[in-house]
């Protein structure tokens, strides 16, 4: 590679992938048979991990051991954590010291130790004695220092001093308002080793039962081809436009992140061919690392292979993890959007040549890109009904019918990439940069298309859980990296079939070794995290942080988000993606759904979920300590921390859209229907290639300050129309309290009341208030209320409450309340619907003023040099 301007010099290959071995799967990778034999466990763990996820694993795997699959899964982690990472920078890479090996063995023991004395913890009801508490204290220093290696100091460090809190929260040294009574090491250490409730939790859980599968099937993807179609595919269809380079690198991303959840794997990935291309175009250095980089952390957003976090979503929030998919769509498909508008503005401004000598029109491009996701789309959703037909006609011998269905069709798929070579990877450093023709490369690589149906088909249509899903597309991956190479083989007439099947036996061994590699600390992170929640759990700081949070918030809904994802970003300095959202959600999801519900503003609990998990994705590009901007940097020889700041101005999007989405849930498609929800899809891009504009300061043309502002203003009014209607026409009208049972029996069904409930905290007796949604269904206020689980009791002109039954939709809303204290526990308002004017009629005047603006800056356009956007 050439040395950058700026003399920065770009890494080699065989540096960056040290660089990403070192961050996602360890930087020691010994020879011989010390080699062989880490290889063997990693592969046995992969197997392991997909016997388990399998339909029959309860017939292949002992009983004991599913149950402590968690245990077993972190065993591993440990153990490959110590062969793999070494202890310092000065350790050695090409041999494993012999205090590693003990660390290695003692900490896959002590980790094992739940599943070997699964009958004594049993026997004693879950309470550690003196033996468990030293085994779980030993166990926790290993996995620390297990985490250290892998993920940094901050892991470990903070996971340390939560623990310290547990044990020393009594203290004077503690501030007063978070301070508790302490736990003696035996309670501390049976919360945290012993139960499920710490290390071996939920978090570790997710890990164990979807995670790994999920990474496992990027990596077999990987190691089949499929990266490299991608690339190749998105350069053919865009790399002739102004701007190019980067466009593939942004649609190239989107598709790799189906196969990388890691941000830096994904940068050098790409990177390593769009960025050299992108600055031959024009793009400076740090231009080109950002647009990767911005890209690359996309990824972890987009369905429906997301990051590890949205696994964990299912657990936290208790909805499926279709739903969790169907949720974040939008928001990450439009992000993508918005950043291709993004790079073809930079190429309009500085005017930068293309390449190759294709012409193709713009809205051609667009027309084909646009059909063949709908297309594949279509497909994905289509397929559903030729399997309902054959499972009817045919109930019993269906699997085997379907079965040998797909196997046609992938021999067939093979036979068609039989009939064109191979794909290589090109040199972006080359002389001549020959774009491929995407009419004469496309067949190559279909079949890889296959094992992602295969996943969406049990996801989306099956929905089946995503441990199942991910095992059957899994179990497809096998099958094609053992036979593609053969097979081609033998449709070109080739004799060397028996040399490409250990050809494929290779790639399938590496791939499985990638896998269990890039899961070490995957692994690590979940489980340490798993301390940080069990604290909360242990000591209820959790509730101290919410009126902590609230009473610096000065109860600002605004605010208290902001300085979530402040809380974040800081945090994502020193952790994972993963354990970022797990520390972050633990803290402060139902904090800011209380404190919505406090403002009267109903805030679902995936929408809080979303907002952390968008913020912690941002880490990787913030300076001073993204990772991904470091990447970025080493492939393009630029400066890291100017990269990571342009990163973050391409991202403002990703910063923008989880405050928009809190407010405006149409976005989550949430409660819409077909209609609402196209309507929702168009103006939403719309929208947010407005706010792109705005931000880049360019339109038709450059934009003036004031054209800016207004550009920004026409895309909040598009995000939130009902901003502007509500000031208009409120959507609510008052009720008096005594009136509910009234007004409920004369309501339409379906509509929702908005009840303000007050009282006295059930702890601190302060006075606080909660609002709650109750519907009418039609059938008469008294039994509303009543299913409701509202207990009315008039008196003295207020409407004051008894406490709910337990189980009823009431409960949950108002066990905080404290209903035998003084003060008693009353609806203090109730808003009932108001007829409005439909808010999407705010859209028109906010499209006026976009194309007012076009209408001026295209006068300017014809005026001075350049070419309109």
């Amino acid at each position: 590679m050439t040395s950058d301007a700026q003399g920065n010099r770009p890494l080699s290959e065989e540096e960056l992938q040290e660089l990403v071995a070192s961050s996602d799967a360890g930087a020691r990778n010994p020879a011989g048979s010390v080699g062989l034999f880490l290889a063997i466990v990693a592969v046995i763990w992969s197997v392991f991990q997909v016997i388990l996820a399998s339909p029959v694993s309860n017939m292949l795997l002992p009983g004991s051991v599913v149950n402590n699959s968690r245990q077993i899964h972190l065993a591993f982690a440990i153990f490959l954590a110590y062969a793999a990472y070494p202890a310092f920078k000065s350790s050695p890479r090409g041999q494993i010291p012999i205090q590693d090996w003990i660390f290695a063995v003692l900490g896959a023991a002590i980790a094992l130790y739940g599943y070997i004395f699964y009958q004594k913890i049993v026997d004693s009801g879950g309470l550690a004695d003196d033996m468990d508490k030293w085994f779980a204290l030993a166990g926790l220093i290993l996995l620390f220092e297990a985490a250290r290696r892998a993920l940094g100091p901050a892991m470990a460090i903070i996971a340390t001093i939560f623990l310290a809190y547990v044990f020393f929260g009594s203290s004077e040294w503690v501030p007063e308002v978070i301070r508790w009574k302490g736990a003696s090491l035996k309670k501390a250490m049976s919360h945290m080793w012993i139960t499920s409730e710490g290390v071996f939790g939920i978090a570790l859980g997710v890990s164990t039962k979807f995670v790994f599968l999920f990474v496992l099937f990027g990596a077999l993807l990987d190691k089949a081809g499929a990266g490299n179609y991608f690339i190749k595919m998105a350069f053919g269809a865009l790399g002739h436009l102004r701007g190019g380079p980067a466009k593939a690198a942004v649609v190239g991303s989107a598709a790799t992140g189906l196969i990388s959840g890691s941000s830096i794997a994904n940068v050098v990935t790409t990177g390593t061919f769009t960025i050299p291309l992108m600055k031959r175009v024009g793009f400076t250095s740090e231009q080109a690392g950002s647009v990767e980089v911005a890209s690359s952390v996309n990824g972890q957003i987009m369905p429906p292979v997301m990051g590890a976090a949205a696994f964990l979503m299912v657990e936290y929030v208790g909805i499926s993890y279709v739903e969790v998919i169907t949720h974040a769509f939008l928001p990450a498909a439009i992000s993508y959007i918005a950043l291709v508008y993004i790079v073809h503005l930079e190429a309009v401004k500085r005017n930068m040549p293309t390449l190759g000598n294709r012409v193709v029109s713009m809205g051609r491009t667009i027309g084909g890109m646009a059909l063949f996701f709908a297309g594949f789309a279509g497909l994905c959703y289509g397929v559903q009904f030729p399997v309902q037909w054959i499972v009817a006609a045919m109930p019993d011998a269906s699997g085997l019918m379907l079965s040998a269905l797909l196997v046609l069709t992938y021999i067939g798929l093979l036979w068609l990439a039989a009939g064109v070579d191979d794909l290589v990877p090109d040199d972006p450093n080359s002389e001549k940069v020959e774009l491929p023709v995407v009419s004469e490369i496309y067949k190559a690589g279909l079949h890889y298309l296959l094992p992602i149906i295969v996943l969406v088909y049990f996801l989306m249509i099956e929905q089946k859980s995503p441990g199942l899903s991910a095992f059957w597309a899994t179990a497809l991956l096998f099958v094609i990296l053992l036979t593609q190479k053969p097979l081609k083989a033998i449709f070109r007439g080739q004799n060397t079939a028996a040399n490409a099947f250990v050809e494929g036996v290779t790639d399938l061994w590496n791939g499985l070794i990638d896998g269990a590699r890039n899961m070490i600390g995957i692994a690590l992170a979940t489980a340490t995290a798993g301390v940080i929640v069990g604290t909360v759990t242990l000591t209820g700081v959790g509730q101290v942080m919410s009126e902590l949070v609230e009473f610096i918030s000065g109860g600002n809904l605004i605010l208290m988000l902001v300085m979530v994802g402040l809380l974040s970003l800081v945090l994502g300095m020193g952790l994972p993606t993963t354990a970022n959202y797990i520390v972050v959600s633990s803290l402060m999801a139902g904090v800011v759904v209380e404190l919505g519900a406090q403002s009267g503003l109903i805030v679902p609990l995936i929408a809080v979920h979303l907002f952390v998990f968008y913020f912690g994705i941002m880490a990787d590009v913030t300076p001073p300590v993204g990772l991904a901007s470091f990447a970025a940097a080493a492939v393009s020889g630029g400066d890291a921390i100017r990269t990571g700041f342009t990163a973050f101005f391409y991202s403002l999007r990703t910063v923008a859209l989880p405050f928009v989405f809190i407010f405006n849930t149409d976005l989550l498609l949430i409660d819409v229907n077909w209609a609402q929800g196209i309507l929702v899809a168009v103006s939403a891009t719309i929208a947010i290639l407005v706010f792109t504009a705005g931000t880049m300061g360019y339109f038709v043309s450059r934009n003036r300050i004031y054209e800016s502002v207004l550009l920004i203003f026409a895309a909040f009014a598009l995000f939130r129309p009902d901003f502007f209607m509500d000031r208009v026409m409120p959507p609510f009208a008052d009720v008096p309290p005594t009136q509910l049972v009234q007004a409920l029996d004369t309501a339409e069904p379906g509509a929702e009341f908005r009840i303000t409930v007050e009282g006295p905290d059930f702890d601190t007796g302060e006075i606080k208030s909660t609002t709650m949604v109750l519907t009418a269904d039609g059938s008469g206020g008294q039994q509303a209320v009543d299913a409701y689980g509202l207990l009315l009791l008039e008196e003295e002109g207020m409407m004051k409450l008894d406490e709910p039954m337990f189980g009823t939709p009431a409960a949950p809303n108002l066990e905080s309340f404290d209903f035998y204290a003084d003060e008693p526990v009353q609806i203090q308002a109730i808003q009932a619907p108001a007829s409005q004017l439909p808010k999407e009629l705010v859209f028109i005047p906010a499209l006026l003023l976009v194309a007012l603006i076009a209408l001026l800056q295209r006068g300017r356009a014809r005026e001075q040099e350049g070419v309109p956007a």
